[in-house]
């Protein structure tokens, strides 16, 4: 009798662990905040950021349980998400397989462009699983992101951390669905009040802004987040792209000349001058 109730407890602990949930995804990306709390340099007026990369090394473990846990999720439970709490992982994956990737040569390179080969971007190597396939960063960009009808989100692209100084900032915390927006809007408003990026010279009455929005400037004149155009874009942030009324007065009036800094490709690395 012994024997035989042993066995039924065996089997129903067996169904147990069997029936059990797997666990729930963490929609707050807990993990990767962490990392980024402790591995985010910001600048003093808010508006850069620089990674302290050879500190993160010697934190690489960590980085990749996280990574493995976005790796984990199935498309199907992916597809039964919130289109915010979709997003948020998207950009977070981008991210953080960013930096992965850095890390893999880190300290042996001056930009993420040296990490490509002769006939293949960084972008384009699939070096992870995201879904349940293999994925590259230009497919988590352009392919899941930027798709048509995806997520009409044009402010992804400030964003999307490329490990570069020309970027915007990584920010210190993980983007999560409950405050997605005010993460966009506070990202936009931080990578346009960066002179060094985004800026209105009254001189030459020229407005001097990122290549980005050369690059992704289609995606600003779709009518998406409240933008039908790029002169929509600068007009809305006047007050950060110059000093004085006068400058803001001609950016909201469409008065200036337009042109686009070259693009600073050097690894936005704390440890580097």
């Amino acid at each position: 009798m012994r024997g035989a109730r042993a066995v039924a407890w065996g089997l129903t602990f067996s169904c147990a662990l069997f029936a059990a949930p797997a666990r729930a995804f963490d929609h707050g990306h807990a993990a990767w905040s962490a990392l980024l709390a402790r591995h985010v340099a910001v600048a003093t007026d808010g508006n850069a950021s620089a990674v302290r990369y050879a500190a993160l090394q010697a934190e690489r473990p960590a980085l990749q349980a996280y990574l493995d846990s976005l790796s984990a999720v199935a498309e199907s439970e992916y597809a039964g998400w919130t289109k915010p709490q979709r997003l948020a992982f998207l950009i977070n994956a981008y991210n953080a397989f960013t930096v992965e990737l850095v890390l893999t040569k880190y300290p042996a390179l001056e930009s993420i462009r040296e990490l490509g080969g002769l006939f293949q971007s960084p972008w384009k190597k699939r070096f992870f699983t995201l879904l349940g396939r293999p994925r590259s960063l230009d497919d988590v960009e352009h392919g899941m992101i930027r798709a048509p009808d995806a997520f009409d989100e044009p402010r992804i692209h400030v964003a999307l951390v490329c490990a570069s100084v020309g970027c915007p900032m990584l920010r210190p915390e993980a983007y999560v669905a409950a405050r997605l927006e005010a993460q966009l809007e506070d990202g936009m408003r931080r990578f346009l009040s960066d002179a060094s990026r985004n800026r209105f010279e009254a001189a030459d009455g020229r407005l001097r802004v990122s290549k980005l929005f050369d690059w992704y400037g289609k995606d600003f004149e779709r009518g998406h987040a409240g933008f039908d155009s790029l002169g929509a874009v600068f007009a809305r942030y006047a007050d950060r792209l110059a000093p004085d009324a006068a400058g803001r007065a001609r950016i909201r009036a469409g008065d200036y000349a337009l042109s686009y800094l070259e693009y600073d490709w050097r690894l936005n690395d704390a440890g580097r001058p």
